[in-house]
């Protein structure tokens, strides 16, 4: 299994100028491989990432800039053309318009790559640690948690953001046979399974009558608002213009912190509290061009959550499963009759069975049967439709995710990534 930790880096003055200086060459090379890819006529020499590796050497005689970099990191830069090229080619797959990839320049490059090879992670008993990248040095990290014991490092990136802020990511690897075994699906407890409706009013309502509210953004929004239309007023290229830009950018990342920050902690939370997390397959891409509210269902990031939950499912040996999420809101959970129900109308109200419930609660009750059966399982006998939907569900604020670290809705703790 695959995953990364991304730790604050620190370098001096003096280290930043030399990370900047490698990063440009770097970005040369990135520029000279599509120079290639474009115009050279040999096609035994170019064509894919491994076939361009072979030209580093005669690069080396000819431009002597690039022996100042490490060996394996320029080999890595070469790759990353041919996985941004991949990429596009399978946009354009998609039925993507698309062109061809462009020229770097310095404000589009921020960061390389080390892979295999050429850096080593020292000091790491406290909450500080050193991060030594060849030809360039040691660099300190605020090691804030520890790479587990049995994940090997398979490369190491180090990055400056818009804020000027260096960070570095460990990209980690962990045998199959080192993570926790996942129960066999006829040993489920299914009565510690959970449907999940990604919904409208609250951020999550789960089938067992829990919710938790959405992230309130509206004062970072407003300053956010306030010093972009400072920013219009400068001049661009201007001194006042680049501090303007980095308090702009600084709130910016704030946001996408906070929201960050949320999601870790709830769905760490899912993930140990639950042998099983059922949710929805949203079309997120298709909600976002036809929403008024899409700026709110980016916030939500919805398909980043999901993310989140599948990867640390594996790190805990939970199970997470993906379901149609097509009619979970129309169908009854209890008789399984469709009844439209325009957005304003916040109960479901079954006509064929009479079934009364949030209609949020009803959605991730529709999520949880519909992820017994992709699991081949049957519904359990104490079936919480009977015991739960009915009553009224237990409301979390998203406030007191953030400050405790987790929903707690049973008084759990549980510990933010």
């Amino acid at each position: 299994m695959e995953y990364s930790h991304r730790y604050h880096a620190y370098p001096t003055q003096e280290l930043a100028e030399t990370v900047e200086y490698h990063i440009d060459v770097h970005r040369q090379a990135y520029n000279f491989t599509r120079y290639e890819y474009t115009n050279h006529n040999d096609a035994d020499d170019v064509g894919s990432a491994y076939k361009h590796h072979d030209r580093l050497t005669d690069w080396k005689d000819e431009f002597p800039v690039f022996t100042k970099v490490h060996s394996k990191a320029l080999q890595r830069t070469v790759t990353r053309f041919y996985q941004n090229l991949s990429n596009l080619s399978q946009k354009k797959q998609n039925g993507h318009k698309v062109g061809m990839l462009k020229w770097k320049s310095p404000r589009e490059f921020q960061s390389i790559t080390y892979s295999q090879s050429g850096f080593e992670l020292k000091n790491t008993s406290g909450r500080r640690a050193t991060l030594w990248l060849s030809k360039i040095g040691e660099i300190p990290i605020r090691y804030h948690r520890e790479i587990p014991a049995e994940a090997s490092i398979k490369e190491v990136t180090i990055k400056k953001e818009t804020t000027g802020e260096w960070f570095v990511s460990f990209g980690l690897e962990t045998d199959e046979a080192d993570l926790p075994e996942k129960p066999d699906v006829d040993a489920l407890n299914m009565n510690n399974s959970v449907g999940i409706d990604l919904g409208i009013l609250n951020y999550i309502h789960t089938s067992d009558g829990n919710s938790v509210d959405w992230l309130d953004l509206g004062d970072e929004y407003e300053q956010l608002r306030r010093e972009q239309r400072n920013l219009s007023r400068k001049e661009h290229g201007s001194n006042n213009y680049e501090k303007q830009r980095l308090t702009v950018a600084k709130i910016k990342r704030h946001i996408r912190r906070k929201v960050l920050d949320y999601q870790h902690k709830l769905t760490t939370w899912l993930v140990r509290e639950y042998d099983a997390v059922f949710v929805e397959d949203l079309d997120v891409k298709g909600m976002l061009e036809q929403s008024h509210n899409a700026r709110s269902k980016q916030d939500a990031a919805w398909r980043r959550f999901i993310t989140l939950l599948e990867y640390k499912a594996e790190l805990y040996g939970t199970y997470v499963v993906q379901v149609e999420a097509r009619g979970t809101t129309k169908e009854c959970a209890s008789c399984g009759v469709e009844t439209a129900k325009p957005i304003w109308v916040r109960e479901h109200s079954c006509p064929s069975c009479g079934f009364e419930c949030d209609r949020d609660a009803n959605a991730a009750m529709n999520v949880l049967q519909r992820g017994f059966a992709e699991l081949g399982l049957g519904w359990p006998e104490n079936t919480p439709v009977e015991t739960v939907l009915p009553t009224d569900s237990h409301s979390v604020s998203a406030k007191r995710v953030i400050e405790t670290g987790s929903p707690s809705l049973n008084e759990a703790t549980a510990v933010a990534e």
